[in-house]
């Protein structure tokens, strides 16, 4: 049975961890405004880029000229995955739940004999993901120095994948990312990058029964938003990823307080039972040396 000195610093140490949770969720309360407003900003202007290229590529249909970053290369014998977590812990399941989804996806593809190459961005899915798939990361990118996601750091890396795709190093470029839904709820999600996915529901028949004239054509406008399209899915992916950080850590830093707090009553609780019990039998011993003088 521990003393009393040993519960008293266990209840010290848990006060001590319970003051820095709190602190940790405040921050994460402060810092999940900004994220969240950046990524919700966001949304539009990538919803309504899909939006457009889905009504040019029905326009075209299947053409020989149609850019190959919306058609694809026709095979799908190489996968790029490009996974996005978070450059710290502390957040619960967050950086997990993305990295299962990348580990079970690229599984599947291994086990049906395709090659697969990963790009971590964000060192904790990185940390994961290199246990069991060391050979395939070609690269790792470290935002940790970067104090506000922007376009500039989206536009890096799409340019990088661009570049690998013009030199045949993949066929297919899926993304994975966490989206943003609410505090307590962020939902894995993996999006297909090249060729691009055209959202359902987005298509010619979804759009106005209206006839367009495009100068230049299909084609060529086709040509110049499918590369900007990569940076802009990614830049949305990166915010989304940083107001989900914001919101998981801040839930399971808010647990964590609630838990230091149930820990302390326990404590508190056998500490004084203890204090109790040994008063008792100080006084017993007390009275039963004066009875026997």
């Amino acid at each position: 049975m521990p003393s009393l000195k040993d519960l008293r610093n266990r209840i010290a140490s848990v006060k001590a961890t319970q003051k820095i949770t709190k602190a940790m969720q405040m921050v994460a309360a402060a810092k999940l405004r900004r994220a969240q407003n950046a990524a919700e900003a966001a949304r539009p202007y990538a919803e309504r880029m899909e939006q457009v290229l889905a009504s040019l590529a029905a326009s075209i249909g299947p053409s020989s000229t149609a850019p190959g970053l919306l058609t694809g290369r026709g095979t799908d014998a190489v996968h790029l995955l490009i996974v996005c977590t978070a450059e710290r812990g502390l957040c619960g399941g967050f950086n997990s739940s993305i990295a299962r989804l990348a580990r079970d996806h690229a599984t599947a593809l291994l086990a049906q004999g395709k090659t697969v190459k990963m790009i971590c961005v964000g060192k904790k899915g990185y940390d994961i993901l290199r246990r069991q798939f060391e050979k395939e990361i070609i690269e790792f990118i470290d935002l940790r120095g970067v104090r506000q996601i922007g376009f500039e750091n989206a536009d890096a890396i799409g340019r990088k994948i661009l570049a690998m795709y013009d030199a045949g190093d993949y066929d297919v470029c899926t993304l994975f990312y966490s989206r943003f839904r609410s505090v307590i709820q962020q939902i894995p999600t993996a999006l297909r990058l090249v060729p691009m996915s055209i959202p359902a529901g987005s298509g010619a028949e979804a759009a106005p029964q209206a006839v367009y004239e495009y100068e230049p054509d299909e084609e060529q406008i086709l040509a110049t938003l499918l590369p900007r399209n990569v940076s802009i899915q990614v830049l949305r992916a990166l915010l989304e990823n940083a107001a989900s950080e914001q919101g998981a850590r801040m839930s399971a830093m808010d647990s964590a307080s609630r838990n230091a707090g149930e820990m302390i009553k326990k404590q508190t609780m056998q500490y004084n039972r203890s204090r109790q019990a040994m008063i008792t039998k100080e006084l017993i011993e007390i009275i039963s040396g004066a009875e026997a003088l």
